[in-house]
């Protein structure tokens, strides 16, 4: 064997920028999430904005009550992301848990463990997403249950907004969620959006809705809000991005609207 190199310990010290991506953007996802991951990277990451992952414990089928099991896993998965540093936002990605536990419960869970920091949940950043039109005749579109659908009906209604249709779609499985084909649910916004509606909200993290988003506003004449649509906007302008980019829907060319 060749004799080693002396190993020289070098005295210069490199420069060090102060973060290695200017904006940091937390996304807590859900273990079975197929499409939060991929959407926060298709739409919000980039060489300015980095997206850094936890996933929490999660299992079906989608009830209520397996929802709420998720929230004592939030603060030990904001302790996650990026341990003792700061974010700029944290998004918690399930839509459906987020109105059973609670916009200001999961936002103290994950303060807990990263004080002060801005959290989004999906249903609070379709809600922005709505305000940012002005709109509050809406339909919305889920594919839950009837019964996980009821919180969701129950959370718009109470921020004011006039239901003018709910439909779900009956899906127990956030894994087959994720399954449905984004040209059905451009079929589907066709069909279930009320003709008195100014906005479709699309509920659940899980769907591919994101893709969807252009066809679904072509098929309606009308804005679409979705969760990892909304969610990511909103979290590009917390970050201070207002930078329009309507292939991802006529969201994208609106600032933030609290």
């Amino acid at each position: 064997m060749k004799a080693l190199p002396e190993i020289r310990l070098e005295t210069a010290r490199p420069t060090l920028d102060a973060r290695p991506l200017e904006k940091r953007v937390g996304l807590i996802a859900l273990a079975t999430d197929h499409t939060s991951e991929v959407d926060f990277r298709r739409m919000v990451a980039s060489e300015r904005i980095g997206v850094y992952v936890a996933r929490i414990p999660y299992a079906n089928p989608t009830t209520p009550e397996n929802l709420r099991k998720m929230q004592p896993s939030l603060s030990a998965g904001a302790a996650l992301i990026l341990p003792d540093e700061t974010l700029d936002a944290v998004c918690y990605s399930c839509t459906s848990a987020s109105v059973v536990i609670g916009d200001a419960e999961i936002e103290a869970a994950i303060q807990a463990a990263k004080p002060g920091v801005p959290v989004v949940t999906p249903p609070m950043a379709g809600m922005r997403g709505l305000n940012a039109f002005g709109v509050k005749r809406i339909s919305i579109l889920t594919p839950y249950t009837v019964e996980t659908s009821r919180p969701m009906a129950a959370y718009f209604g109470a921020h004011g907004f006039d239901i003018q249709s709910f439909t779900c779609l009956g899906f127990e499985d956030d894994r087959e969620m994720a399954r449905i084909r984004p040209a059905s649910l451009i079929e589907m916004a066709r069909k279930v959006t009320h003709p008195q509606a100014d906005a479709l909200f699309v509920s659940c993290t899980a769907l591919r809705a994101a893709l969807a988003v252009p066809g679904m506003e072509d098929a309606i004449g009308r804005p679409v809000v979705t969760s990892n649509q909304a969610s990511a906007w909103n979290c590009l302008r917390l970050c201070g991005d207002e930078t329009p980019r309507p292939e991802f829907g006529r969201l994208w060319t609106k600032p933030l609207a609290q």
